[in-house]
């Protein structure tokens, strides 16, 4: 599936520290759980990339209205 495709898949995002110091993302669906452990600053890269992602996104809506 790639980015710009639509799903009916729900799901669910948890984000937290770990007790060994790691940002945790932790997904599940009803088909799967992942959790996913990052280093404090790999997880400030990914809060950068999802604010200059949702950014672009609103810019978008707001190219097409």
């Amino acid at each position: 599936m790639g980015m710009n495709k639509q799903s009916d898949e729900q799901g669910e995002i948890q984000i937290g520290p770990t007790d060994l110091g790691m940002v945790r993302l932790y997904v599940r669906t009803s088909s799967f759980e992942i959790p996913m452990d990052f280093t404090p600053e790999e997880a400030e890269e990914i809060a950068a990339e999802l604010e200059a992602a949702a950014a672009h996104a609103r810019q978008s809506i707001s190219d097409t209205s």
